[in-house]
Parts: C-alpha cells; sequence; structure tokens
C-alpha cells in the first residue's frame, strides 16, 4: 500500500511516500506558496513526480471533542475541521489547505485525517478539565485537549521497542522539543497527561510561543494597559517564547548567544530549562515514577547541552545522561548514564509513520 503522508504547516509542506515495511520511497518539503496551496506549481509537480498512491494521511492538528480517531475526509468532516479552526489558527489553516489541494490533484484518492489531540482524547476528566464554572463549561467545550499526539504516541511505542519491552506497564515521559514543545506523560501506552491545553499556547516555553501565563496577567494587559484582544493573541503566539527573550526562535542562535555571554540570551535558556524540568517531574507525578524519559523534536534531538542541562537537574528522579553518548550522533539511541535507574533515549520523531499507521488501520489493510 503507498501512502502519501501530508504534514502542511504554517511555512512548510512536507511530503512523504510510504511503501510495504515504511518503506521512505520518496520526499519532498516544499516552501510556503505566494498565494495557496491549491494554487502552487511546486505542489502540483511534486504530486506528479511522486506517482500513484492508494491513499493519503494528513496532520491535522485540531479534532475538538468530535474527532478522537482518524476519520476519512468528506465534504461534511472538512467543514467539520474547519469550524476548530479558532482553537489552533497557526496550524489549522494550513492543514486544510492541504487537504484541498491534494484533493483536487488526486480526485477520487482516499484522504485520511489524523489528528494531534486524539492521542489525549481519553484524559481522565481530573487532568483535562479546567476549574471554570459549570456555566461555561456547559456550553462549550472548555477542555485540556493535548497536542503533538501524533509524535508522542510514536515516540512512546519505540521507545519500549528500544527498551525491548511492550508499552503494557512502561510509564514514559515524551519530550516532543521543537518550534512547539509539549510534554506527555504515557502508561500503557496511553497519555495520562500533557502540558498543553484547550489550545498549542499552554505548557513549555517555545520558539515563538509564551506557554503558561498567568491568566490574571493578561487581563491586567487589556483592562490597565489598553491591549487589545488580537494584540495580546499575535504578541502570545508570535512574538513570545525564545524569541520574545532572547530576539532569536532558533535554540542554535540562542545557545551561541549565551555561550558568548549575552544575558538575554542566558536568562531564556534558564527559562526554558525551569520550566522543562519542572513540566518532567509533574508528568512523572501523574505517571507515579518514570521507567524512561525521551528527548525528540528539533531541540531534542540535536541541542545536546539542553539534554545534559535537562537531566543535570532532575537526578532526584534518577534520570543521569552519559556525556559520550549524548554527543554521538548515530540515530535512535539511549544516553543515560549506565547503571542508571531511568532510561533517557533520543527518538527521531516519525510523525510519518504513525500517520501512515493510522491510515492502513482505518482502511482496512493491517497495521
Amino acid at each position: 500500500m503507498r501512502i502519501l503522508v501530508v504534514n502542511a504547516g504554517s511555512s512548510s509542506l512536507k511530503l512523504r511516500l510510504l511503501g510495504d515495511g515504511d518503506a521512505v520511497l520518496a520526499t519532498r518539503d516544499l516552501p510556503p506558496p505566494e498565494l495557496s496551496w491549491g494554487a502552487s506549481e511546486p505542489l502540483r509537480s511534486a504530486l506528479v513526480e511522486l506517482g500513484p498512491v492508494d491513499a493519503v494521511g494528513h496532520r491535522v492538528v485540531h479534532g475538538g471533542t468530535e474527532f478522537v480517531e482518524p476519520v476519512v475526509v468528506d465534504v461534511a468532516v472538512l467543514e467539520r475541521i474547519r469550524a476548530l479552526s479558532a482553537l489552533a489558527p497557526l496550524h489549522q489553516p494550513a492543514s486544510i489547505a492541504g487537504i484541498e489541494a491534494v484533493a483536487a490533484a488526486m480526485p477520487g484518492t482516499p484522504q485520511v485525517a489524523c489528528f494531534d489531540t486524539a492521542f489525549h482524547a481519553g484524559l481522565q476528566d481530573a487532568a483535562a478539565t479546567y476549574a471554570l464554572p459549570a456555566q461555561w463549561r456547559e456550553r462549550r467545550p472548555l477542555r485540556r485537549f493535548g497536542f503533538h499526539g501524533l509524535s508522542h504516541a510514536y515516540l512512546a511505542r519505540r521507545a519500549a521497542e528500544l527498551l525491548g519491552r511492550t508499552e503494557a506497564g512502561l510509564r514514559v515521559v515524551t519530550c516532543h522539543l521543537g518550534a512547539g514543545a509539549s510534554l506527555t506523560a504515557v502508561a500503557d501506552g496511553r497519555s495520562v497527561d500533557t502540558t498543553m491545553g484547550f489550545t498549542p499556547l499552554e505548557g513549555l516555553v517555545m520558539a515563538t510561543r509564551s506557554g503558561d501565563v498567568d491568566p490574571g496577567l493578561l487581563l491586567w494587559l487589556q483592562q490597565h494597559a489598553g491591549f487589545a484582544p488580537e494584540t495580546v493573541a499575535e504578541g502570545l503566539e508570535r512574538r513570545s517564547g525564545l524569541l520574545g527573550l532572547a530576539g532569536s526562535a532558533d535554540m542554535r542562535e540562542v545557545l551561541a548567544a549565551a555561550a558568548a555571554g549575552a544575558a538575554a540570551a542566558t536568562l531564556a535558556v534558564e527559562v526554558y530549562l525551569h520550566r522543562l524540568r519542572k513540566g518532567i517531574a509533574a508528568m512523572t507525578a501523574s505517571l507515579g515514577g518514570l521507567d524512561a524519559l525521551v528527548f525528540s523534536g528539533g531541540v531534542g534531538e540535536h541541542a545536546t547541552t539542553i539534554r545534559a542541562r535537562t537531566a543535570a537537574g532532575l537526578g532526584f528522579l534518577g534520570v543521569a545522561v552519559d556525556d559520550r553518548r549524548n554527543e554521538a550522533d548515530d540515530g535512535d539511541r539511549e544516553i543515560g548514564a549506565p547503571g542508571g535507574t531511568v532510561a533517557t533515549l533520543v527518538i527521531e520523531s516519525r510523525e510519518d509513520l504513525e500517520i501512515a499507521r493510522q491510515v492502513r488501520a482505518l482502511l482496512g489493510k493491517g497495521s
């Protein structure tokens, strides 16, 4: 079964053609179009070059309370996905544009939407509920959804494989650290807690997103400093995080500036690590203990300093990193110090493999 995996982001569109045994047959990474993906000549050319496919799987960030598993996309489904755009304004419109563009280029080919929120749909009420007025919660779906679920699901399963264990009985904290960043506590292969909430703004410090902020601060900015809601939203989404603290959204640049003694960059790294360590400890508390810690994403996979300094503050949990293993660059691997009580792993995030697995399962072609 030839499956085309489409991951449409706000700044790029990634295509992965997968064959039997998850073999990667072809890849294309396209820059953002000037108008729309539907009008993108590079996309049309890439789809022609890739050849025939049996099905297409799309990463869709927000499924709300309705989409808790993959679904075949039709006109009605697409409109329901579109209605969720306000909950993920940086991501949902790009996913919709990708679906529409591929549908136009490959009419009749089954398209499957795979949702980042679905992995967290089984969160217990204690982990999913905000302490808000009952009338608010009864009228609207005001709950914690969680995100990056496709990545977290894959990472937990891959960690079990690397450790030679089944997911049953395994307690894992997965760290998806990229431009967006989130943690998930996974027990028995299921998400039991996560750092992102109603939107992808909650939780860790990210490239341009703030992560956790006192809601009273945001109310103060609007009520007493004259900030319009649109100004607050734009600042939280696009001008905060590493960019707001250090002037750069690229962790590589921030680390280099900190190493050169730049005060703002040094503070940015300290804030990032403080939130990260605190989040990992909180996820461990939700699990009642920790068997494995997984680093992934652009920062998690490549920033050796971030991994080492994170682990250095988590020794009380049994986390310890071996310097030689941490500095090595040889794919998915364990980097924990020998004899450590917690396995510490670096795993490449392969959302494409998780999406393909879900597509096969939904269309009855096996998993």
